[in-house]
């Protein structure tokens, strides 16, 4: 049985809501084996894990709210 199952089956919640509102951040539940960072890379990314590092890049990336 995964975690994610388990954590419904006792604690009633499931890995994202129903009904999600925009513009809320939702951050699902890592499996159990996910791949991790070092410290020292997790620290420089403020995350443990890869699949949760994203860096924003703002007009880098072709957003045009960026003003520098």
């Amino acid at each position: 049985m995964e975690i994610t199952e388990i954590i419904k089956q006792q604690y009633g919640i499931s890995k994202l809501p129903e009904n999600p509102v925009e513009a809320m951040a939702y951050v699902p539940f890592q499996p159990e084996n996910a791949k991790t960072y070092s410290s020292a890379q997790g620290f420089a990314a403020g995350t443990m894990f890869p699949s949760l590092d994203k860096p924003f890049y703002g007009s880098k990336c072709g957003g045009k709210n960026d003003r520098t």
